[in-house]
């Protein structure tokens, strides 16, 4: 394995573990609030919504190849 792959894999897998983190920590959050439906919901969509951007950004850049 070179130092690239390596690299690659550990942002990979990193950014990947923060962004369950995170899923973790916004359900915790819904949870203690004593949310309704509605409030998970609005809560995933309001602080995910960030996380979805940022795979998205992944996404197209290999799509097109820039």
């Amino acid at each position: 394995m070179t130092i690239e792959q390596f690299e690659h894999w550990s942002l990979v897998l990193g950014t990947s573990g923060l962004m369950l983190y995170m899923f973790f920590i916004i359900y915790k959050l819904a949870r203690e609030s004593d949310a309704p439906r509605f409030g998970y919901i609005a809560l995933f969509i309001s602080l995910g919504l960030g996380m979805f951007g940022f795979i998205a950004k992944s996404v197209l850049q290999e799509f097109l190849k820039v």
